[in-house]
């Protein structure tokens, strides 16, 4: 997953894109990127690491122009550690487009393949984002070839795009001189959303993967990016609008709801927040359905996301709602965890436990949801430690069991803690006395029942259905050579970080 930004003003963006990341950083922390545009030249500054990290007051004053664009990242294809990879991407010609992209294209390699065969355009990196802009720049160029630039001429781009590449994809793009375009893939599966703010010189725009960095920035909420359409808004602040789909259906990313945006956001008509309780209460039922109430003590999040539905949850089963974890919000990744223990440590660094919430008592333990199970794990053992006398858990989320496609993180089939086990098997594996998932059907339901536009979700990860239907056991094969690639990429960058170190700490 990522994050996304654009902005179109009379005044300088360069803040306000900032600004906007630091609210969307709980999207990627692996990069960050900016572009600004002043005229028709490009200024644009990313790299490894947090958005407070990347960007200092240099690097912002080396960021002028009313125009510009972000991104945070959380790599899901290509390599995390090629600085190369970090978006924005550039392209010069035609006009000169600058691109930030949310998702993951599920025919990137035969793309790439195409381009370099048939449209004589070269990617240099393995990024599925370079793909992307290569392929917009095509198709802008056989539309706008010999005519002015017109909003017409850039949604036929955009159709054209929509034919030819799959999977879930969030746009944003500006255009050298002439605007900045924004789209969304035909299933709406990744987030966006636009906003306006009346500056002293006229509108501002704001095109963004979140309603929290709208409003975060001064901007009133206009809608969401509709599935398969596109925005084009000129330097005036104009916004023209177009369905670029032959058959776009809205089917937002379930995953979003659960655990990746922000409680306090607004997705596709569905305040998250509202979502997550609503997947408590249903939640409640189940545990009511598999175990008295009567032998459960307290209710605990794992914090953050899971507090919503703990506390609703709590509420139904009329049991006391405690925080009997503390998050250290100042502990950033672990880069040298060679091995299990470390990555043991790397959670109790993480979290610590209130040992007067769970002395004696039989704790029910709430998550969002229970992926590799190793984390889960060890905080029923913290639990234990705490002098819990049995300890239960429940995932707000029903069994990840497949892999997912369309931009989240998630690890191979084979790590994943539920992919060809039963709920026994799990409940053994992470140590509790009782494990209750959420059921697939009812988060459907009970998130669904928030906007009956809403087709459907892309909740793949969690029922093996994958909506644009082009993905193959192929595909998968591929998906896991590439993440057992990538975790080679981050074994060797183990390795050399722990030489340096060592070599620092060396005596002349």
């Amino acid at each position: 997953m990522c994050g996304i930004v654009g902005v179109i003003s009379k005044a300088p963006v360069n803040q306000l894109i900032y600004d906007a990341l630091l609210l969307l950083q709980h999207r990627g922390q692996d990069a960050a990127g900016i572009v600004t545009m002043q005229g028709t030249q490009c200024f644009m500054h990313k790299a490894r690491g947090m958005v407070k990290d990347v960007f200092r007051t240099r690097n912002m004053r080396a960021l002028p122009g009313p125009v510009g664009l972000g991104q945070v990242r959380y790599p899901t294809a290509g390599n995390a550690f090629n600085e190369e990879e970090a978006q924005p991407f550039y392209v010069n010609a035609p006009y000169g487009i600058v691109l930030v992209h949310n998702g993951n294209l599920t025919n990137a390699h035969a793309l790439k393949t195409e381009l370099f065969d048939i449209d004589r355009r070269h990617i240099n990196t393995g990024s599925d984002t370079e793909v992307l802009i290569n392929v917009l720049a095509h198709e802008m160029e056989r539309s706008g070839r010999d005519v002015p630039l017109t909003p017409e001429l850039v949604f036929r781009a955009v159709r054209a795009v929509h034919q030819r590449i799959r999977g879930s994809y969030a746009v944003i793009a500006l255009i050298a001189g002439y605007g900045l375009l924004a789209f969304r893939d035909p299933y709406g599966i990744r987030p966006l959303v636009y906003g306006v703010a009346e500056g002293p010189d006229g509108p501002e725009i704001m095109v963004a993967s979140e309603t929290v960095a709208l409003e975060g920035t001064g901007h009133t909420t206009v809608r969401d990016v509709a599935p398969g359409e596109a925005l084009f808004i000129d330097l005036d602040g104009k916004v023209h609008a177009q369905q670029c789909a032959e058959q776009p259906t809205l089917h937002p990313c379930m995953f979003e709801y659960v655990y990746l945006a922000r409680p306090d956001s607004v997705i596709d008509g569905i305040s998250v927040y509202q979502a997550r309780l609503n997947l408590g209460e249903t939640l409640a039922q189940r545990v009511i359905n598999t175990m008295p109430p009567s032998d459960i003590d307290v209710v605990i999040p794992i914090p953050e996301s899971s507090r919503p539905s703990a506390m609703q949850l709590a509420q139904k089963i009329g049991k006391p709602y405690r925080e009997g974890f503390v998050k250290n919000r100042y502990v950033g990744r672990t880069f040298i965890m060679p091995g299990q223990q470390a990555r043991k440590k790397s959670v109790r660094q993480k979290l610590n436990a209130i040992g007067v919430e769970f002395k004696g008592r039989n704790v029910l333990l709430v998550d969002d949801s229970i992926v590799r199970g190793t984390t889960s794990k060890e905080i029923v053992q913290m639990a234990r430690e705490a002098g819990a006398r049995k300890v239960y858990m429940a995932s707000a989320a029903p069994p990840v069991r497949y892999p997912n496609v369309y931009g989240i993180d998630m690890p191979t089939s084979e790590e994943l803690i539920a992919h060809n086990r039963t709920v026994e098997e799990i409940r053994q594996f992470i140590g509790a006395d009782a494990l209750i998932y959420q059921d697939v059907d009812a988060m459907k339901r009970v998130v669904g029942a928030l906007n009956p536009a809403i087709v459907g979700f892309e909740a793949s990860c969690f029922d093996g259905q994958y909506i644009t239907g082009d993905v193959s056991v192929a595909d998968f094969a591929a998906i896991e050579a590439q993440r057992t690639a990538a975790r080679k990429d981050d074994e060797d960058s183990n390795d050399r970080t722990r030489l340096t170190l060592q070599s620092r700490a060396e005596p002349a």
